[in-house]
């Protein structure tokens, strides 16, 4: 993990001191790493600080191996710098990452909480729209059709964003996984869908805000309004594929 986390300028430390393709240049305000290994749930770190400067992080980078990992590092958009309000978050055997916001977050945050189902309101840790994005996400149906949980729960955020006269966008670039497969969601109801490319080969698949290298061949941008979905088959290859939000309303 360690290659994607300090290698070069452009992995994921890097990104945090001098990110050329994000709102906010600097993210300084948290980090987080999530992997699946041998339990049925995945294993959680974070921390407030800066991910740059973290010294565990590091050193557990350099050791754990994982065949499918979530790393972030967080800019603040308003919510306190504590742990528990940094990604990923975790709810049984998924995880969940967020890049984005919802606009004028406090206007909706009280009338969406009270859309959670009793489960989804008692996992949450910390005050973030990430956070309460997941938990939607959960009460909206993600263990049974997590495709239909997306669509159900962007579309509820944007009726109560109408309802109380909200113009800021909602911008929605997110990743998912329950261990075996991930879904990858960059969305916004404007033109400025926070930015996130794929890396595709015969035995690995990379998703990520901006490139790691500086080989542009082996990036692709994922579209805006765009779903992809990823999973490793038997005998070791990553299957994967590519639709747009909402396809069958439209």
């Amino acid at each position: 993990m360690e290659d994607y986390l300090y290698d070069g300028e452009h992995a994921l430390c890097g990104q945090a001191q001098k990110s050329y393709q994000a709102k906010l240049g600097v993210h300084g305000d948290g980090g987080g790493l999530g992997w699946y290994s041998r339990k049925p749930f995945p294993g959680l770190y974070r921390n407030a600080g800066p991910a740059w400067s973290d010294p565990n992080l590091r050193e557990i980078t350099s050791q754990l191996e994982s065949n499918l990992f979530f790393a972030h590092v967080r800019a603040s958009t308003g919510a306190p710098n504590i742990f528990v309000n940094c990604h990923p978050f975790r709810c049984e055997n998924w995880l969940f990452m967020h890049n984005g916001q919802i606009g004028d977050f406090e206007k909706v945050k009280r009338p969406l909480e009270q859309k959670l189902d009793d489960q989804s309101y008692q996992m949450r840790q910390g005050d973030t729209d990430s956070e309460l994005i997941f938990a939607l996400l959960c009460t909206n149906g993600l263990r049974r059709d997590p495709v239909q949980a997306i669509e159900a729960t962007i579309d509820q955020i944007l009726d109560h964003m109408r309802h109380t006269g909200v113009k800021a966008p909602f911008r929605a670039t997110f990743a998912l996984a329950d261990g075996e497969n991930v879904w990858a969601i960059r969305w916004s109801n404007d033109a400025h869908a926070p930015s996130l490319y794929q890396r595709l080969q015969c035995d690995h698949f990379l998703l990520a805000s901006e490139p790691l290298d500086d080989i542009e061949d082996n990036w692709r941008e994922v579209p805006p309004n765009s779903l992809v979905h990823a999973q490793l088959t038997k005998d070791g290859q990553v299957q994967m594929s590519q639709s747009f939000l909402f396809e069958k309303v439209a």
